[in-house]
């Protein structure tokens, strides 16, 4: 029964880390972007996201965006230095044409780094994408 189940995969939708310089409290801060560079709209996304190594576990946070249209972009969280040292897991669940799509996209520890600073679709600011 299983194999009679479709599972549809994932494409051109991607979850980034952007350095960007916060008016408010002029500091640079990473922050965390869903990204839908499909042509297609995602409906009822859900994010689930946590850090975790083998010793500490932060809190989970529950994100959700009703529509994220084609070719566009939306913040999720902040996410603060001390957490950059653990893996950094964001599950998105969303809709498109009434199927369900699902992909676990992770930072591993250290990743999100100004060294690895690279071009990211739609955003024009470089980042870091999770695998």
């Amino acid at each position: 029964m299983k194999k009679d189940i479709e599972i549809p995969q994932v494409k051109d939708v991607y979850v980034a880390a952007i350095k960007e310089f916060n008016e408010e409290f002029r500091s640079d801060e990473w922050n965390v972007y869903l990204i839908n560079d499909s042509s297609k709209d995602l409906e009822m996304v859900l994010i689930v996201a946590r850090g975790y190594d083998k010793k500490r576990e932060t809190s989970v946070m529950r994100h959700k965006i009703e529509k994220l249209p084609s070719k566009s972009f939306a913040k999720i969280e902040f996410i603060q230095d001390e957490v950059l040292s653990l893996n950094n897991e964001f599950r998105v669940s969303y809709f498109t044409n009434s199927k369900m799509f699902d992909k676990k996209f992770t930072f591993s520890k250290n990743s999100i780094r100004e060294t690895a600073l690279d071009q990211v679709p739609l955003i024009p600011k470089k980042g870091v994408l999770a695998k």
